[in-house]
């Protein structure tokens, strides 16, 4: 079964390096595609899906931003298993200061390449080793500021609240972008921050192989 990758905002598949996938699936990376103006995080998900054989059982992994779209694709075409990491599935999950950033346009006001200063200096203190710490940095210099401009805005108006079947919400209790007392994850990561991914990545591999064997056991379910 293919399981399907969607990285997270100002992020690549290279945050993905330390997940490994139980026998039997193999790891699709969803790449960014460029939004068009104005276009909701709804409407850019159903684009992503394109990239996706829902003709086939399939399961879809997100990362923050991602697994927002994650969420979006896994309700319209639901797959056998549908796995959040560090993220939200509804908008009421999401800390109530996103309401008022929109409101006052402070998404707007603030520099990409101060963020993109600010993302590199906390997000290279959360990894436990160097290289990973270095990796980080890279990616995040990387990053598209114009994908970044749109993301943001579309995340502040994304109004979901439907829940996907075969949810698998796994949560940092340490999380300092989508705080836990705003979540309400299915799992949970002790000591684990937004960039668990890597991190904690060993007790993600865990709960994926306990999400995935199940949902390849019974695919004709999910077609």
């Amino acid at each position: 079964m293919k399981v399907y990758f969607i990285s997270g905002l100002a992020a690549d598949c290279r945050v993905f390096k330390h997940i490994s996938l139980p026998v039997g699936f193999k790891a699709v990376y969803l790449n960014w595609l460029t939004p068009a103006k104005d276009e909701s995080l709804q409407a850019y998900s159903y684009r992503m899906a394109e990239n996706i054989d829902t003709t086939e059982p399939f399961a879809i992994v997100g990362l923050s931003m991602g697994g927002m779209i994650a969420t979006e694709i896994a309700n319209k075409f639901k797959p056998a298993a549908c796995i959040l990491l560090s993220s939200a599935p509804t908008h009421n999950h999401m800390p109530g200061y996103f309401k008022w950033a929109y409101i006052l346009n402070l998404h707007k006001m603030v520099p990409i390449s101060l963020l993109q200063k600010i993302s590199i200096l906390k997000r290279g203190l959360a990894p436990d080793n160097a290289e990973d710490k270095n990796l980080l940095r890279q990616v995040i210099k990387d990053s598209d500021p114009q994908f970044i401009r749109w993301a943001m805005n579309a995340i502040l108006l994304w109004k979901n609240e439907e829940v996907p079947a075969a949810l698998w919400h796994i949560h940092g209790n340490r999380d300092g972008i989508l705080p836990i007392r705003w979540a309400r994850p299915t799992h949970l990561v002790e000591g684990g921050n937004h960039l668990m991914i890597m991190s904690k990545a060993k007790e993600l591999n865990i709960f994926l192989k306990e999400a995935l064997v199940p949902a390849i056991a019974a695919p004709e379910s999910q077609v």
